[in-house]
């Protein structure tokens, strides 16, 4: 004799539906609702981990730890999570003793180079619009922050802004407005940060592969193409306009076949990485 045993449940859109047994999950007491790692939890299932990230994110808390790894989930807005103050929580702190964030993993990263004298590496990954290339930033913010320095006597040429300045630059011409995510990097990256013995930046490379070259002349409705494009043609003044021929973007065949020139709350023009001047 066979026995399906059904439970009737409560989703969260407030409807409630019926599913076998064998499908359902053990829910963790509420003293582990919104959990900083889901490592901790009583009962760890994908259910349990989902929730848990579920209750975090509606209190705006985006980074939670998964044993050794941060999870991130992009807010899709602005937080105040990432000024000088809150560095300066992270600096020279264990994990645990701080917060999950992308500072913490940053400065563990670091701390561990200096004393264990071993290179170390950060991976981030996800997929389109998951937050990789703001989190990519935000890790070369902590360790300017950290372990920048002035290299001028007038307290001016610092390498970390060098290294800084230059993502804008690179998402100009490898970032573009996708169907999911406005400003989605179309190649690879690869940064390497030096640091001499006192634990200062020395230098820095920036490897690019896999460029989605096809974007240039083909892109889905409501695409658009690299963000270099629509920068220019916004941002140049009246002289640079007239010495480059540069139109309006609906006049160029390979910009108006998507239908989409702009997105909204970003300024093309203020966004051009280059002088304006002529």
């Amino acid at each position: 004799m066979h026995v399906l045993t059904l439970i009737q449940v409560r989703l969260a859109d407030g409807t409630e539906t019926t599913i076998s047994k064998d499908k359902a999950e053990y829910i963790n007491p509420p003293k582990f609702d919104g959990a900083e790692d889901c490592a901790e939890l009583s009962h760890l299932s994908e259910a349990a981990v989902l929730y848990n990230l579920r209750k975090r994110y509606e209190a705006d808390i985006i980074y939670t730890y998964s044993g050794l790894f941060l999870v991130v989930v992009n807010p899709y807005k602005r937080i105040p999570i990432y000024e000088p103050e809150i560095v300066e929580l992270y600096r020279g702190k264990r994990k645990g003793e701080a917060p999950p964030h992308v500072f913490a993993t940053s400065d563990n990263a670091y701390r561990s180079m200096l004393n264990d004298g071993v290179n170390q590496s950060i991976l981030i990954t996800g997929e389109s619009g998951a937050g990789k290339t703001e989190n990519t930033k935000k890790v070369i913010q902590y360790l300017a922050s950290v372990a920048g320095r002035t290299t001028g006597s007038s307290g001016s040429g610092k390498l970390e802004e060098q290294v800084l300045q230059a993502n804008p630059i690179l998402e100009s011409f490898g970032n573009a407005k996708t169907l999911r995510n406005n400003n989605s990097s179309r190649f690879g990256k690869f940064i390497e940060i030096q640091f001499n013995n006192a634990g200062f930046i020395s230098g820095a490379s920036i490897v690019s592969y896999l460029l989605e070259k096809s974007r240039v002349i083909r892109q889905q409705e409501n695409e658009r193409s690299f963000h270099i494009f629509y920068q220019l043609i916004a941002g140049a003044n009246e002289e640079q306009k007239k010495k480059f021929h540069i139109q309006k973007p609906n006049t160029y065949h390979f910009l108006k076949n998507s239908g989409c020139y702009a997105i909204n709350g970003v300024d093309d023009a203020k966004d051009l990485p280059i002088s304006k001047s002529p």
